[in-house]
């Protein structure tokens, strides 16, 4: 399949009304775009200056052996525990940015505050012993407000609140209320949480979720729609990108201007847990690979009608996402045909190569190299009617030849009341350099039409959306499905 040749740019039309769907949730999207914000304003600033007062009155009593002895005890475990974090983040890869030094600050003082809790108990007055123990879990908050400053993972109160007590996604409905949707023309299309078989891999996993569009709906049965394999990042739950990437917003968007079409996206869970770095291969973490081949596709083709052909499957992936959408289709390009790949790494990573082929492969160097997407690519080459597109953070060099059938458009800037702090630190993204440009470089010599964008900003959810926002009507057009373009 071509890609289209002219520039497909992102439709621009007022949000929707909210639609009349058979759920519960009165708020078609379930407050993740809105509310007391996390990000910026009064709150986080709060959190952390009452922590600061806390902290300072646990501290602050009389007593010569408490200054001398128990109050240098108490710097020390703070120091140690701030060292230790960053030692920690820095040696097993977690961050693309360096974090900022506010974090480790609020570390420290988290572990300061138990230290002084605990030394500080014995012959202290009732009150010094109740602010003690109330500066524990402040200064935890303190440090998780800045965490989330930086990576802008929770916008607001509302989104954290809902995804921890796991609350509705946007437009989320039953797969038993879809049958009295059939033959209809909703405005917005829905979400539909589903328990995928394991028969293919055994691979323990949380509830995914299943996007249908609203095109879905038309006709006595449902339509063979393509369909985009949606990916996380490292830590992550099968719902971030509606919940942390807010993309519902832009979905409804584009389907209300392009007559309902969109594909099927699948949110998919490669980690099983919140904290299982898998990076999409098969290994001691779990067989996340052949979960997602094995299980999910042949799973949506049956439940949901949709297409089998590789030429109508994409997969979007962000930060460790990224790695494995083009992982994904390089190695089975009998599956998928599309990639978009938004700051991801050279390869799966967990720490060095050394760590990583421990960690993630048991030791077994040879299943290293079967994941590794440019020993794959040069082992199989040359691909044919595969395309994928390099959403990037840091200056590549540009790319120059291919077939001139790549995509014509630019990356939007994010503002910054988008961003975390991983945006506005001055700090390029630095944990992927180079790797949009090996890839793209080793993808072009073996017939990988692939282009490569780059945007400031930070490693953050918000440049993720943006990434994706801009990539869709792009992604449809590949698949096969007819984009609306508007001036």
């Amino acid at each position: 399949m071509d890609v289209p040749t002219t520039p497909l740019p992102t439709t621009s039309v007022a949000p929707p009304p909210p639609p009349q769907l058979p759920s519960a949730n009165l708020n078609p999207y379930g407050g993740f775009h809105r509310g007391l914000s996390l990000l910026h304003g009064w709150l986080p600033l709060t959190i952390e200056l009452v922590a600061l007062a806390l902290l300072i009155i646990a501290i602050v009593r009389p007593g010569r052996r408490w200054w001398l002895i128990r109050v240098p005890i108490c710097l020390v475990i703070a120091l140690v525990a701030a060292l230790g974090g960053l030692y920690y983040m820095n040696d097993q890869g977690l961050a693309s940015d360096p974090a900022p030094a506010l974090l480790w600050v609020c570390v420290g003082a988290t572990a300061a505050a138990i230290a002084i809790a605990i030394v500080g108990w014995p012959r202290a007055r009732w009150w010094y012993r109740a602010v003690a123990i109330l500066a524990v879990p402040v200064t935890a908050a303190s440090a998780a407000v800045v965490l989330n400053q930086w990576v802008g993972y929770y916008p607001s109160v509302q989104s954290a609140w809902n995804a921890l007590t796991a609350g509705p996604l946007p437009h989320q409905t039953t797969l038993n209320a879809l049958a009295g949707m059939r033959n209809t023309n909703p405005k917005t299309g829905v979400v539909v949480p589903v328990d995928i078989p394991t028969s293919g891999s055994h691979f323990p996993h949380r509830t995914e979720d299943v996007y249908l569009p609203p095109a879905w709906f038309a006709g006595p049965t449902p339509p063979k729609l393509p369909v985009v394999m949606m990916i996380a990042g490292e830590f992550n739950t099968p719902g971030d990108w509606l919940r942390s990437g807010q993309i519902m917003p832009d979905i409804d968007r584009f389907t209300a201007a392009n007559n309902g079409q969109a594909p099927i996206m699948v949110f998919i869970d490669s980690s099983g847990s919140f904290n299982n770095d898998t990076e999409c291969v098969n290994g001691p973490r779990g067989d996340a690979a052949d979960h997602l081949t094995k299980d999910v596709e042949p799973y949506v083709e049956q439940k949901f009608n949709a297409s089998a052909d590789p030429a109508n499957w994409a997969v979007i992936g962000w930060s460790m996402g990224g790695t494995c959408a083009i992982d994904l289709t390089v190695m089975h390009p009998e599956l998928f045909h599309t990639f978009v790949d938004i700051a991801g790494d050279i390869g799966p990573v967990s720490g060095n190569k050394e760590q990583t082929i421990n960690r993630l492969f048991g030791g077994n160097a040879a299943a290293w190299e079967a994941f590794d997407p440019v020993t794959v690519m040069q082992k199989h080459g040359p691909y044919t009617g595969v395309a994928g597109l390099f959403d990037d953070l840091t200056p590549p060099k540009r790319m120059t030849g291919g077939s001139g059938k790549t995509p014509n458009f630019q990356m939007p800037k994010v503002s910054e009341d988008q961003v975390g702090f991983g945006g506005q630190d001055g700090v390029m993204d630095t944990g992927e350099v180079g790797a949009a440009e090996k890839l793209c470089e080793t993808g072009h010599a073996l017939g990988i039409d692939c282009t490569i964008h780059t945007t400031e900003g930070g490693h953050t959810w918000q440049f993720a959306s943006a990434a994706f926002r801009s990539s869709l009507p792009w992604v449809t057009a590949r698949l096969g499905l007819p984009v609306a373009v508007t001036q």
